[in-house]
Protein backbone atom coordinates (compact mmCIF):
# COMPACT_ATOMS: atom_id res chain seq x y z
CA UNK A 1 0.00 0.00 0.00
CA UNK A 2 1.57 3.29 -0.99
CA UNK A 3 2.25 5.88 1.66
CA UNK A 4 -0.36 8.61 1.54
CA UNK A 5 1.15 11.99 1.94
CA UNK A 6 -0.81 14.65 3.66
CA UNK A 7 -0.98 17.88 1.71
CA UNK A 8 1.14 20.66 3.14
CA UNK A 9 -1.29 23.23 4.38
CA UNK A 10 -0.34 26.72 5.48
CA UNK A 11 -2.97 26.45 8.24
CA UNK A 12 -1.14 23.81 10.23
CA UNK A 13 -2.43 24.36 13.76
CA UNK A 14 0.35 22.71 15.74
CA UNK A 15 1.09 24.85 18.82
CA UNK A 16 4.39 23.04 19.37
CA UNK A 17 5.76 23.60 15.87
CA UNK A 18 8.68 25.89 15.26
CA UNK A 19 7.81 29.30 13.83
CA UNK A 20 8.01 29.67 10.05
CA UNK A 21 11.30 30.79 8.58
CA UNK A 22 11.93 34.47 8.78
CA UNK A 23 9.77 35.03 11.88
CA UNK A 24 11.27 35.47 15.33
CA UNK A 25 10.26 33.30 18.27
CA UNK A 26 7.22 34.54 20.18
CA UNK A 27 6.31 33.82 23.79
CA UNK A 28 3.58 31.23 24.24
CA UNK A 29 0.02 32.54 24.67
CA UNK A 30 -3.12 30.52 25.31
CA UNK A 31 -5.57 30.29 22.47
CA UNK A 32 -8.64 32.44 22.61
CA UNK A 33 -11.01 29.70 21.46
CA UNK A 34 -12.44 31.77 18.65
CA UNK A 35 -11.26 30.94 15.15
CA UNK A 36 -10.08 33.48 12.65
CA UNK A 37 -6.34 32.84 12.74
CA UNK A 38 -4.35 31.90 9.66
CA UNK A 39 -2.42 29.13 11.39
CA UNK A 40 0.66 31.21 12.12
CA UNK A 41 -0.80 32.54 15.32
CA UNK A 42 -2.02 35.76 13.74
CA UNK A 43 -5.60 36.46 14.71
CA UNK A 44 -7.95 38.97 13.22
CA UNK A 45 -7.68 41.26 16.23
CA UNK A 46 -5.39 42.17 19.07
CA UNK A 47 -4.35 39.27 21.27
CA UNK A 48 -5.16 40.90 24.57
CA UNK A 49 -8.63 42.23 23.81
CA UNK A 50 -11.16 41.22 26.45
CA UNK A 51 -14.03 40.85 23.97
CA UNK A 52 -12.56 37.61 22.62
CA UNK A 53 -12.25 35.93 26.00
CA UNK A 54 -15.05 34.37 27.98
CA UNK A 55 -15.93 35.12 31.59
CA UNK A 56 -13.32 34.78 34.27
CA UNK A 57 -12.69 31.29 35.58
CA UNK A 58 -14.04 29.97 38.85
CA UNK A 59 -11.85 30.99 41.76
CA UNK A 60 -12.22 28.54 44.69
CA UNK A 61 -10.57 31.02 47.06
CA UNK A 62 -13.36 33.58 46.58
CA UNK A 63 -16.02 33.07 49.29
CA UNK A 64 -18.84 34.41 47.11
CA UNK A 65 -18.19 31.92 44.33
CA UNK A 66 -17.67 29.10 46.81
CA UNK A 67 -20.96 29.82 48.59
CA UNK A 68 -22.85 29.98 45.29
CA UNK A 69 -21.59 26.51 44.40
CA UNK A 70 -22.27 25.19 47.91
CA UNK A 71 -25.82 26.55 47.70
CA UNK A 72 -26.45 24.71 44.45
CA UNK A 73 -25.02 21.40 45.69
CA UNK A 74 -26.68 21.51 49.11
CA UNK A 75 -30.02 22.52 47.59
CA UNK A 76 -29.91 19.68 45.09
CA UNK A 77 -29.04 17.07 47.68
CA UNK A 78 -31.58 18.47 50.12
CA UNK A 79 -34.26 18.15 47.44
CA UNK A 80 -33.25 14.56 46.69
CA UNK A 81 -33.29 13.62 50.38
CA UNK A 82 -36.73 15.24 50.69
CA UNK A 83 -38.08 13.22 47.76
CA UNK A 84 -36.60 9.95 49.00
CA UNK A 85 -38.13 10.29 52.46
CA UNK A 86 -35.32 11.57 54.68
CA UNK A 87 -36.83 14.91 55.67
CA UNK A 88 -34.42 15.72 58.50
CA UNK A 89 -31.37 15.67 56.19
CA UNK A 90 -33.35 17.48 53.48
CA UNK A 91 -34.31 20.20 55.96
CA UNK A 92 -30.71 20.62 57.13
CA UNK A 93 -29.29 20.80 53.61
CA UNK A 94 -32.10 23.11 52.50
CA UNK A 95 -31.41 25.52 55.36
CA UNK A 96 -27.68 25.50 54.59
CA UNK A 97 -28.32 26.08 50.89
CA UNK A 98 -30.66 28.96 51.73
CA UNK A 99 -27.99 30.56 53.91
CA UNK A 100 -25.21 30.05 51.35
CA UNK A 101 -27.34 31.28 48.44
CA UNK A 102 -28.37 34.48 50.21
CA UNK A 103 -24.86 35.18 51.44
CA UNK A 104 -23.49 34.62 47.91
CA UNK A 105 -25.96 37.11 46.46
CA UNK A 106 -25.32 39.74 49.16
CA UNK A 107 -21.73 39.20 50.30
CA UNK A 108 -18.55 41.05 49.43
CA UNK A 109 -15.44 39.35 48.11
CA UNK A 110 -12.62 38.90 50.60
CA UNK A 111 -10.20 40.92 48.47
CA UNK A 112 -12.17 44.20 48.62
CA UNK A 113 -11.92 46.51 51.61
CA UNK A 114 -13.49 49.53 49.94
CA UNK A 115 -16.93 50.24 51.47
CA UNK A 116 -18.16 51.70 48.18
CA UNK A 117 -17.14 48.63 46.19
CA UNK A 118 -20.00 46.75 44.57
CA UNK A 119 -21.42 44.11 46.85
CA UNK A 120 -22.45 40.58 46.05
CA UNK A 121 -21.98 39.06 42.66
CA UNK A 122 -21.64 42.45 40.92
CA UNK A 123 -18.13 42.60 42.38
CA UNK A 124 -17.12 39.59 40.29
CA UNK A 125 -17.60 41.34 36.96
CA UNK A 126 -17.79 38.88 34.05
CA UNK A 127 -17.67 35.85 36.37
CA UNK A 128 -20.93 36.89 38.03
CA UNK A 129 -23.35 35.28 35.60
CA UNK A 130 -22.62 31.56 36.26
CA UNK A 131 -22.28 32.21 39.99
CA UNK A 132 -25.60 34.09 40.09
CA UNK A 133 -27.23 31.19 38.26
CA UNK A 134 -25.75 28.72 40.75
CA UNK A 135 -26.85 30.82 43.75
CA UNK A 136 -30.41 31.30 42.47
CA UNK A 137 -30.71 27.62 41.52
CA UNK A 138 -29.50 26.77 45.03
CA UNK A 139 -32.16 29.04 46.52
CA UNK A 140 -34.90 27.44 44.43
CA UNK A 141 -33.88 23.87 45.24
CA UNK A 142 -33.38 24.81 48.91
CA UNK A 143 -36.91 26.20 49.03
CA UNK A 144 -38.26 23.00 47.48
CA UNK A 145 -36.27 20.86 49.93
CA UNK A 146 -37.61 22.85 52.89
CA UNK A 147 -41.17 22.64 51.54
CA UNK A 148 -40.86 18.87 51.10
CA UNK A 149 -39.49 18.46 54.63
CA UNK A 150 -42.24 20.64 56.10
CA UNK A 151 -44.90 18.76 54.15
CA UNK A 152 -43.51 15.46 55.40
CA UNK A 153 -43.48 16.69 58.99
CA UNK A 154 -46.99 18.12 58.54
CA UNK A 155 -48.35 14.78 57.29
CA UNK A 156 -46.69 12.97 60.19
CA UNK A 157 -48.23 15.45 62.63
CA UNK A 158 -51.70 15.34 61.06
CA UNK A 159 -51.79 11.54 60.96
CA UNK A 160 -49.86 10.87 64.15
CA UNK A 161 -52.38 8.25 65.29
CA UNK A 162 -51.77 6.22 62.14
CA UNK A 163 -47.99 6.31 62.54
CA UNK A 164 -48.17 5.38 66.24
CA UNK A 165 -50.58 2.52 65.44
CA UNK A 166 -48.36 1.25 62.63
CA UNK A 167 -45.19 1.43 64.73
CA UNK A 168 -46.83 -0.33 67.71
CA UNK A 169 -48.44 -3.12 65.65
CA UNK A 170 -46.92 -6.52 66.39
CA UNK A 171 -48.57 -8.48 63.58
CA UNK A 172 -49.39 -7.83 59.97
CA UNK A 173 -53.13 -8.05 60.70
CA UNK A 174 -52.81 -5.39 63.42
CA UNK A 175 -50.85 -3.20 61.02
CA UNK A 176 -53.60 -3.54 58.40
CA UNK A 177 -56.16 -2.39 61.01
CA UNK A 178 -54.32 0.96 61.17
CA UNK A 179 -55.53 1.77 57.64
CA UNK A 180 -58.90 2.72 59.15
CA UNK A 181 -57.23 5.81 60.66
CA UNK A 182 -56.40 7.22 57.20
CA UNK A 183 -58.72 9.46 55.15
CA UNK A 184 -60.46 8.24 52.00
CA UNK A 185 -58.46 10.29 49.51
CA UNK A 186 -55.31 10.02 47.40
CA UNK A 187 -53.01 10.68 50.36
CA UNK A 188 -54.69 7.92 52.34
CA UNK A 189 -54.29 5.53 49.42
CA UNK A 190 -50.58 6.33 49.18
CA UNK A 191 -49.97 5.87 52.93
CA UNK A 192 -51.94 2.63 53.30
CA UNK A 193 -50.21 -0.44 54.64
CA UNK A 194 -50.35 -3.21 52.09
Amino acid sequence: MPDRRQPDSPTDDNPFAAPPEGRPDQPWEPRSGTGGGNGDGDGDGPKDSDDRRGPARWDPTDPIQRRARYALLAGMWGFFFGIFGVPSVGLLLGALALYWGISALRGKPASTTDPEAPAGLQALGPAARPQRTAAISGLVTASLAILLAMASYGVQLAYKDFYVCRDDALTNAAELQCNTLLPDNVLGDVMKVR
